[in-house]
């Protein structure tokens, strides 16, 4: 059996170890990320060219199924994926950690919702931890952002007054309480990506009393069998392959 698995995450990753060399595992990156943690197996990186790209390779590479283990966020390459897996009738799967609980925390619907209530708020002092693609939203807001981003942002995307930290988690509940503490921070603004790696980060403002904001993630397509863990992931490609 033959599945292009959509990667660039943890689960992604984990999910690769899980099933080689006993499944034919093709992982596919981006390629956004600079040296990225690379899963075991074939690695592709770079985009397919669209829905009609994504049909070739996948017709051409004789797939068999496809997982999509892509980050909650990355909505066009889920949809390309659904789209393709409905036309050509290939088994679909995309695994979805759990979102996390919002708490007490404002929920919008995106960045530029995001940065109308930052400044609605009136906040002086955030921590924007949207990543790369989400600062340009915020670039005209007043106030003081403290952003971390594994890889940096185009340079007018950012805010006027502004401290780029460039990192990559997991990370730690002392040191995000730390961080914030030392940066008089006031406002957290995050995406809701699940999973443990960038969990502390909410805890930490929890503890500190600071607002957060959280973007919503975007509705899956219609119609998608889904996931939640490595497990099940694991055990769907299994009993696929032997139907």
């Amino acid at each position: 059996m033959r599945i292009l698995l959509l990667g660039g995450t943890a689960e992604a990753r984990a999910l690769a170890a899980r099933l080689y060399p006993d499944v034919d595992v093709i992982s596919s990156l981006a390629g956004r990320v600079p040296d990225p943690a690379l899963p075991v197996g074939e690695v592709r990186i770079g985009g397919f060219g669209g829905v009609d790209g994504m049909r070739r390779w996948l017709v051409d590479s004789k797939v068999d199924a496809v997982v999509d283990a892509t980050h909650p966020y990355a909505a066009t390459i889920t949809a390309h994926a659904a789209a393709v897996c409905a036309e050509l009738r290939l088994p679909h799967l995309v695994l979805a950690r759990a979102a996390w609980p919002p708490g007490a925390a404002t929920v919008v619907g995106s960045d530029a919702d995001a940065a109308k209530t930052v400044s609605a708020e009136h906040y002086l002092r955030v921590f924007l931890t949207t990543g790369r693609s989400g600062t340009a939203a915020f670039a005209d807001i007043d106030a003081w952002f403290l952003i971390r981003a594994v890889t940096a942002p185009d340079a007018d995307t950012l805010p006027r007054r502004h401290q780029l930290v460039l990192s990559r988690g997991p990370y730690h509940y002392d040191d995000e309480r730390r961080l914030m503490r030392e940066h008089h921070i006031d406002a957290l603004v995050t995406k809701n990506s699940g999973g443990a790696m960038t969990r502390p980060k909410l805890d930490a403002a929890a503890a500190l009393g600071v607002a957060v904001v959280m973007v919503d993630r975007p509705p899956l397509p219609s119609g998608v069998a889904t996931v939640a863990t490595v497990d099940d992931a694991a055990s769907w490609v299994r009993s696929t392959g032997s139907c």
